[in-house]
């Protein structure tokens, strides 16, 4: 039963990194260059 639990717990906190990362990339922002895409030669979008 604690395998379940731990288990939907940590599919919840994947899904929410998820949507997060989604929602960055969809507001431009981007993990490459660090959300500040004046600084990356444009190489973001």
């Amino acid at each position: 039963m604690g395998t379940i639990v731990v288990g939907v717990v940590l599919l919840g906190i994947v899904g929410l990194i998820i949507r997060s990362i989604v929602r960055d990339k969809k507001q431009g922002k981007s993990l490459q260059c660090g959300c500040d895409c004046k600084h990356c030669g444009g190489h973001c979008h």
